[in-house]
């Protein structure tokens, strides 16, 4: 607001364009997944309402918030279902961390610029569209239902980002990721919020459980932790589910990845100085994908852990044996997703 009052002391004007004249209303029901803030959960929490659904018999299709970073003309509508797709669109890695978790759900997901036609053909594949919001944007569909998460390992960030807080205050069910990992007075400050700014919402309480193969692989290892990069970044977190794993499972030591930091990846580190010790999964073309490669061979360290939501061994080559961390989204308390989606 500091750019937007220079703007109008020399006499511009500008608009915020709202969710009521820039979403477009689907001829089925539509279910959207929005968030305050970057690396919230909206992931598995897509997933999970996706299969709820499933389970109740329905034909689900994902749309995912675009991620334009190639040729926008070449981007106008894409299809997803096969690990195939995610080649011959030449996805970034940000981009493969979206869609893979729908392809293995069995869960079809498009994505691309036009919005418009998107709808269009996902419309003819569904019975239900879940809008799957990156980046914390309000939902591009008109929203029958409206799921948004909040994160009180960030207490007070969803009154202080826009849009977060637009979709605070619109969302008919909130909710409060991470219970697990966050302290009650964090937890007490989300909570106050919701009821202050949004009072008419259900809230579900939910924990973001860990899980993966093998706990002893890690015990006692010299480990290299490689965490969602947009979560670390624009998100502002300093962790992930990786470093939970590793001191959860008890890792000898957990390696500092910036020193061998390379190219734009160490700028990247400059830039978002507040991440430590992780390495994040930067992959915004080859060349950074080919950097980020380098810097996880070259580490002195046993075991490589990756908190990213893909298969990071399908875009990388290491030298290295690489462990991943899933998590998934674990209601608690009263009310769950699926009493929500049953009376939807």
């Amino acid at each position: 607001m500091h750019k937007a009052s220079t703007i109008l002391s020399m006499g511009a004007d500008f608009r915020l364009m709202g969710p009521e004249n820039t979403s477009i209303k689907s001829t089925k029901p539509l279910i959207s997944i929005c968030a305050v803030r970057t690396g919230v959960g909206k992931s598995q929490t897509t997933r999970k309402v996706s299969q709820v659904l499933k389970n109740m018999g329905k034909k689900v299709v994902a749309i995912r918030h675009p991620m334009p970073y190639g040729d926008l003309k070449k981007q106008i509508c894409q299809r997803f279902e096969s690990y195939e797709d995610l080649d011959k669109h030449e996805c970034t890695i940000e981009e493969r961390e979206e869609y893979e978790p729908h392809i293995d759900n069995g869960i079809i997901v498009y994505s691309g610029v036009d919005y418009e036609k998107i709808l269009e053909k996902a419309e003819k594949e569904a019975d239900i569209i879940i809008w799957d919001g990156g980046n914390n944007d309000f939902s591009f569909y008109k929203s029958d239902l409206n799921i948004v998460l909040v994160d009180p390992l960030r207490p007070g960030q969803e009154i202080t980002y826009h849009p977060g807080e637009t979709n605070l205050k619109m969302a008919d069910v909130i909710v409060i990721n991470k219970i697990d990992s966050a302290r009650e007075e964090e937890i007490d400050i989300v909570k106050k919020n919701i009821a202050k700014y949004n009072k008419d919402a259900k809230v579900i309480e939910a924990e973001s459980p860990i899980s993966l193969s093998d706990p002893e692989e890690i015990k006692g290892k010299k480990v290299l932790v490689i965490e969602d990069g947009p979560t670390l970044t624009h998100g502002g977190m300093k962790y992930g589910a990786g470093m939970v794993a590793a001191k959860k499972y008890g890792a000898k030591e957990i390696v500092d990845a910036k020193p061998y930091a390379i190219g734009s990846i160490k700028e990247t580190y400059e830039k978002y100085n507040h991440i430590e010790l992780i390495l994040p999964a930067m992959g915004y073309g080859d060349k950074q994908v080919k950097e980020l490669e380098e810097i996880v061979n070259s580490v002195a360290c046993d075991l490589v852990i990756s908190g990213t939501p893909i298969d990071i061994q399908r875009v990388i080559s290491t030298n290295k044996k690489i462990v991943r961390i899933g998590y998934s989204l674990k209601e608690i308390g009263d009310i769950d997703l699926k009493d929500v989606l049953k009376d939807f």
